[in-house]
Formats: C-alpha cells, structure tokens, sequence
C-alpha cells in the first residue's frame, strides 16, 4: 500500500505536463517550467533504466550459468528501457515544434504557441490581430 504524500511534497511536484503545448515563449516563467517538465521525465526514464540495469546485474551473477533462461524477462525489460534512457535536452523540441502535429489532440492554439523566426521567437498572430492591423511582427 503506497504511502501517503506529504503536503511539501505535493507543493513541489510539477503540475506542468513534458510539452511545449501552448506555452507562449514569451512567458518565462511558463517556458522554464516547460523545459524542467521534459528534462525530468528524460532523467526519469533514465533512472528506471539504471535500477532495470542493477536488478540484471544482480540475476546474473546470482543465477550463473543459467542466466540466458532465468534473466530473460529482465533483459528484454533493459533492452526496452535503453531506447529512452539517455537524456537528450528540451532545445530540438523547443525549436522544431509543429502545432498541428506535436500537439496530442492536433488543434491549433492561435497565438499560443510561438515559432522562431530569424533566430527569435515571436509569437503567431491570430486572426483577430490580422483583422485589427496589428502586425507588430
């Protein structure tokens, strides 16, 4: 049964999710915790892939010979979690971001999200914007 979280805890987990679904880079604040959001789920997976890595180590030497029948379904569990345990930074997903494809449900956030332009990020101007004149760009 698992234990309960305490309330410090709780106050520091992350309430982002790893994405950068319509967050606005202008806004620091969101952007950082973006950033912190993806960069801990890579050292997350990276972690579950060390402690896979020790429990096989350990089948190994404690089944000896007979490790290839024994510490199968470890192996294939370790082989499995090296496909996403290297931590690979948040800067391409930053940068390379496609609204109507990185986005889960594929809506497009008009204005939400910003694109790099001339190696600057701006944000897009929604159509209301386009209508008023507005094109501060």
């Amino acid at each position: 049964m698992p234990t309960p979280e305490s309330a410090t805890f709780l106050a520091k987990k992350p309430t982002v999710p790893p994405t950068f679904d319509g967050v606005d880079y202008n806004d620091g604040l969101r952007l950082k915790a973006a950033q912190d959001a993806i960069l801990r789920e890579q050292w997350v997976k990276s972690m579950m892939a060390r402690l896979v890595r020790e429990e096989l180590a350990k089948c190994y030497f404690r089944e000896g010979v007979n490790h290839l029948e024994k510490c199968g379904k470890l192996r294939e569990r370790y082989f499995e979690a090296l496909k996403d345990s290297k931590v690979k930074g948040y800067l391409f997903q930053q940068q390379n971001y496609v609204p109507g494809r990185d986005n889960p449900a594929g809506q497009d956030l008009n204005g939400a999200i910003a694109k790099p332009q001339d190696g600057t990020f701006a944000t897009i101007p929604s159509e209301e914007t386009k209508k008023k004149g507005d094109n501060r760009l």
